[in-house]
C-alpha cells in the first residue's frame, strides 16, 4: 500500500499546483501541515510557471493498492 500527502497551493496567477509527499508521517496533523505550507509560502522557495506560491488550498492524504504479477 503506497500513501501519497499531496499539498494543494494557489499561485499568483489563480492557478493550482500540486506537491506530494511520499510516505508521509501518520497520522496526520492538520495543524502542522497547514502551518509547514504557510512556511514554504513565506519563504518562497517554490515557484511554478504560474507565478509564486500565494496561497494554501488544501491536502489530501492518497491511499493506494499496488498488485505486482510476475509474468513468465
Amino acid at each position: 500500500m503506497a500513501k501519497t500527502l499531496e499539498l494543494e497551493f494557489v499561485t499568483e496567477l489563480g492557478k493550482s499546483v500540486r506537491l506530494s509527499v511520499e510516505n508521509p508521517k501518520e497520522p496526520i496533523d492538520e495543524a502542522v501541515v497547514k502551518s509547514a505550507m504557510e512556511e514554504m509560502i513565506a519563504s518562497g522557495i517554490f515557484t511554478s510557471a504560474s507565478g509564486n506560491f500565494a496561497s494554501v488550498k488544501g491536502a489530501r492524504v492518497i491511499d493506494r493498492n499496488v498488485t505486482e504479477y510476475e509474468i513468465v
